[in-house]
């Protein structure tokens, strides 16, 4: 089993998804991100990738786009390809703090991408725009330490939002959550899940959101269609090559308008 799970971690998968969002703007109908989380030391597969140009608006990437004592060259590599192939964006994951982040942060900055340290950016098309909101994961006083979200100009107050956050836990720390879409990764979807024991994370918060879709109600502003929420399981892994029944992936989301649920 050793070796099927070695070779688990290395294979490339790349899911097409449509997210239904009743929301969004018509003329960002058909807006595609590509979605990549959890690189960690591996290399972003070109052959892949290469042929999204063109076809895909922008480029997030979820945190931990390296890892410490990880290659700095394959990071620049990694992030002049995401370069090549629409605008990035990006944020801070944990394990990006534990590298030498000034480093870290030249070679992202320096490839052109933008990198979100809590803060908003306005994306535009034919007159119309949505906010994503990068949400830095907390450089102190533990994982649960985040500030607030940064705010939106009052004019923006109704506008729709994409949050861009490393660790889901963060929603846990929400009273409410002004946004429609929340895109996250951190969890590897457990990396290895084996038979029986199934998912055994700590925290409770994981143990319900793991990988994948989810709709979460609405504790205020009943008028307002649940908040959805995408969990990636991550292309690399963390502290050992090992992947059992949690897939490594990358994803390319189109966004639709429309008030049905999402589909594949």
């Amino acid at each position: 089993m050793g070796l099927l799970m070695v070779a688990a971690a290395f294979k490339k998968r790349l899911n097409h998804q449509d997210i239904v969002m009743e929301r969004l703007p018509a003329v960002f109908d058909g807006y595609r991100i590509l979605l990549i989380t959890d690189i960690h030391r591996r290399r972003l597969p070109e052959e892949m990738l290469t042929p999204l140009r063109g076809k895909v608006d922008a480029v997030f990437l979820g945190g931990d786009m390296t890892e410490k004592a990880a290659s700095i060259e394959r990071l620049l590599e990694n992030m002049t390809l995401a370069a090549s192939i629409a605008p990035v964006y990006a944020v801070h994951g944990n394990h990006d703090y534990r590298a030498n982040i000034s480093l870290v942060d030249n070679i992202i900055r320096g490839s052109g991408a933008r990198l979100l340290v809590d803060e908003n950016c306005i994306i535009e098309r034919d007159g119309a725009k949505f906010i994503l909101t990068g949400v830095d994961f907390p450089r102190q006083g533990g994982k649960k330490a985040y500030g607030p979200l940064p705010a939106v100009a009052e004019a923006d107050a109704e506008a729709f939002r994409i949050i861009l956050v490393h660790d889901p836990l963060w929603l846990s720390r929400q009273q409410e959550v002004p946004a429609d879409l929340i895109l996250a990764g951190h969890t590897h979807g457990g990396q290895v899940v084996l038979p029986l024991i199934g998912n055994r994370h700590a925290d409770e918060f994981y143990r319900r959101y793991n990988a994948g879709m989810y709709e979460i109600p609405r504790s205020y502003g009943a008028a307002l269609p649940p908040l959805k929420m995408l969990i990636s399981r991550g292309f690399g892994t963390a502290h050992l090559p090992l992947r059992w029944r949690s897939p490594a992936e990358m994803h390319v989301l189109t966004l639709r308008c429309g008030q049905q649920g999402s589909g594949s």
